[in-house]
């Protein structure tokens, strides 16, 4: 029965993207959806760009394990990027009108950083994308009863979403989370309404978790500990500003008011709805002790992040169920989808296109929707494949980006001076430090002193500062003039 009525929402969703795939005409209404989204979609867009498997279902077994502390990439971190996004990066990069962030290395600095740069940001989407695939598994896994495999639901949950991705783009990414949007909000608020009765209120709850120590923000008592807690903070706040998801969203804005409101007030509207599902998972804990710490002491594997779906599953009624789950797979699909096109359209636009560049607007749409699935398929491959939890491959999406891609950025919109060379010495310098500091992370006696991502962004602004002293060829500012020297 349930399962059946999942099924039945899936079919609607898939059916909403489908008839949204009729606006798609062009490349650009594929990857930006022609740039006429209002404020409200746009706002529900951003709030959906991270809110998905990570927020619901990792972030409630984080907090059950670690407090606060567990909960600093995300939803802190996530939240104050998109507030960064949209009130500094927003209005210069819209008005440049691109199609990917990847053209605004190319514009700004020059062809090689463009293609290097985008190949970091196409890889950062493998744990995010990966996660979300993950998590339908789990989800159609627990729906069945366990008769559908984890495996064979992360194959079934990849195929639905990319069906309307493929067709539609952000045309019907932008629809469907509209609408799912709207399930997300109801159905958690409804389902915490529900557990918040069988806690014994809003006080009984939060006084367990002040006597549990959790609201404790885990900076520790060491350098080392604190050196890990803003390390954790600034690779989500910091790393996913150089990503297509968030510019795609601003890019698609109807103009420039909604693409700096819309953005600031979506990463606000996240952080304060991100604690709705935390709060969810610690009035299990006051349900049913024993469940949940079964599940949240199992260690780093994927039993912690039943917590959720097991409360509803053994203590609520059927309409619950349906009303949880419907808002569950919402979350993830939105996400998903996003996550899905954003990493797609940068290999199509900034690589494919680079070695061939008398590419039309005809084959581009073409070229975009065959990565489409081509990446889906890797990003299932991974997942059936990775043995990490949902928290740690969001938490290992960034760090690339951060360390290669953040200053760049920076540099290029808002210092004149910024040049090819600092451009190529930003990004050669931060990606060598952090992958000698992946490397050497695996060494015992000096893996407490190794944050590689964050090494890597001061090599980056380093590297930056060298090839501006030294001079070279000016740089383009992002109104297209050459920058002065």
């Amino acid at each position: 029965m349930l399962l059946a009525l999942v099924a039945i929402y899936l079919v609607v969703s898939i059916g909403i993207g489908l008839v949204a795939a009729k606006e798609v005409h062009s490349a650009r209404d594929y990857i930006t959806a022609g740039r006429h989204l209002p404020m409200s979609v746009v706002l529900a867009m951003v709030f959906a760009t991270w809110f998905g498997a990570e927020t619901v279902l990792g972030n409630a077994g984080a907090f059950l394990r670690d407090g606060l502390g567990g909960l600093i990439s995300d939803p802190l971190g996530a939240g104050v990027c998109l507030m960064l996004f949209g009130l500094l990066f927003a209005r210069p990069l819209y008005r440049m009108n691109l199609l990917t962030l990847g053209d605004f290395f190319r514009r700004r600095y020059n062809r090689g950083i463009e293609l290097v740069l985008s190949v970091c940001i196409v890889v950062s989407y493998l744990g995010w994308v990966a996660a979300q695939i993950t998590a339908l598994g789990l989800v159609f896994n627990m729906l069945s009863d366990e008769a559908i495999p984890q495996g064979w639901g992360m194959v079934l949950g990849a195929g639905v979403v990319l069906l309307y991705t493929l067709l539609g783009g952000m045309w019907s990414v932008a629809v469907t989370t509209f609408v799912q949007m709207i399930v997300i909000v109801a159905g958690l608020l409804y389902v915490t309404w529900i557990a918040n009765d069988m806690a014994n209120g809003v006080s009984t709850v939060i006084a367990h978790a002040v006597d549990a120590n959790k609201f404790d923000l885990g900076t520790g008592t060491s350098w080392r500990d604190t050196l890990t807690w803003v390390a954790a903070f600034f690779t989500m706040a910091l790393g996913s500003i150089p990503q297509q998801d968030v510019f795609q969203r601003v890019n698609s804005s109807g103009n420039e008011r909604i693409a700096v409101w819309g953005t600031t007030l979506g990463g606000f509207v996240y952080i304060l709805f991100a604690l709705v599902p935390i709060y969810l998972a610690y009035t299990a804990l006051v349900i049913d002790p024993d469940m949940v710490t079964l599940l949240a002491n199992a260690g780093e594997g994927e039993p912690s992040q039943r917590i959720l779906p097991t409360l509803v599953m053994k203590h609520m009624s059927i309409v619950t169920q349906v009303i949880f789950f419907g808002a569950l797979l919402s979350v993830i699909m939105s996400t998903a989808s996003g996550t899905l096109l954003a990493p797609s359209v940068t290999f199509s636009e900034n690589v494919v296109k680079s070695f061939f560049p008398q590419m039309d607007d005809r084959q581009l749409l073409w070229v975009s929707r065959a990565t489409v699935v081509v990446f889906t398929l890797l990003v299932t491959w991974y997942a059936l494949t990775s043995d990490a939890t949902i928290h740690e491959m969001v938490v290992r999406a960034y760090r690339i980006t951060l360390a290669g891609a953040f200053v760049p950025l920076v540099a290029g919109v808002f210092w004149k001076r910024a040049n090819e060379l600092g451009g190529a010495l930003a990004v050669s310098f931060g990606l060598m430090t952090w992958v000698v500091g992946e490397i050497l992370i695996h060494i015992e006696a000096i893996s407490d002193l190794i944050e590689p991502q964050v090494y890597g962004l001061f090599a980056s602004a380093i590297g930056m500062l060298l090839g501006v002293a030294l001079g070279g060829r000016a740089a383009q500012t992002p109104g297209g003039s050459p920058a002065s020297a």
